[in-house]
């Protein structure tokens, strides 16, 4: 055989490249940020290397790595069972057959960024002026999966996003302040949202219910969530399980309109 073989390009093997790129380019986004990252890359270049002694035919080396990668298939699985769940999830909700939709699948290929529709400006501000009067919020804000089903449990709206409606409904005598919104293609979409409650978890204890309830969302869905402490009055930013609490709120601004066209 010859060992050159493996230059031969055709279209299949233009459009196999493309759907391995997507397809690792959403794993990249399921794990970036965790430590389930440093796993990843560990894994992708086992395989290239996997890969690589399979086309130079050094068969020893290669059924050795070959059998680490068979072998290591069910650890992987416990291992990353909150991303491929979270990925399955993606692949189920996301609306690929929008413009939108796929656009935000194949943006990786070109330079164009996109640009977010929702005002991120008025939501933190709007929690920025809650903070100070240590007024509780839960907002959730979508990317692609869907969230019809926590939707289900609050009360379905349709108001685009300002700051009076959003200090309006966390206000402590409003009726819809308890529980969480959703807020999509800036429209607040559903109020008095009942989260799923993360319990295995360690947070500080001065962490109460809305944190553990954003985490919960965030650990199913790819959604961003902010959290104004009702007791410290503190900003919380949660991605992905993971949380960073905010002093400065351009930064804030500028990390999720950055995270809204990923």
């Amino acid at each position: 055989m010859n060992i050159l073989n493996f230059l031969e390009f055709g279209f299949l093997d233009f459009l196999d490249i493309i759907l391995v790129a997507i397809l690792l380019y959403n794993i990249y986004k399921l794990v970036r940020g965790t430590v389930a990252i440093n796993i990843f890359f560990g894994i992708a270049i086992i395989y290239l290397i996997w890969k690589f002694t399979e086309v130079l035919q050094m068969e020893m080396l290669s059924d050795i790595l070959g059998k680490f990668i068979g072998g290591g298939f069910i650890a992987l699985i416990i291992v990353f069972q909150q991303e491929i769940r979270k990925f399955l999830l993606m692949l189920g909700s996301t609306n690929f057959a929008s413009k939108k939709g796929f656009l935000k699948q194949i943006k990786f290929l070109s330079s164009d960024e996109m640009s977010s529709e929702i005002d991120v400006e008025s939501i933190v501000n709007s929690c920025v002026d809650m903070a100070k009067t240590k007024t509780g919020a839960l907002i959730v804000i979508g990317r692609n999966n869907s969230l019809e089903s926590f939707k289900l449990t609050g009360d379905k709206m349709h108001i685009e996003v300002n700051v009076p409606i959003l200090k309006s409904v966390f206000y402590k005598n409003s009726p819809l302040h308890d529980g969480a919104i959703i807020i999509e293609d800036n429209i607040i979409t559903a109020t008095r949202v009942i989260l799923p409650v993360a319990r295995d978890i360690n947070i500080p204890l001065r962490f109460g219910l809305r944190h553990r309830a954003a985490f919960g969302i965030s650990l199913q869905t790819d959604a961003l969530i902010l959290v104004v402490s009702e007791e410290t009055g503190k900003i919380s930013y949660i991605k992905n399980g993971e949380f960073i609490l905010f002093d400065d709120y351009d930064k804030l601004i500028e990390l999720i309109q950055k995270d809204l066209v990923l």
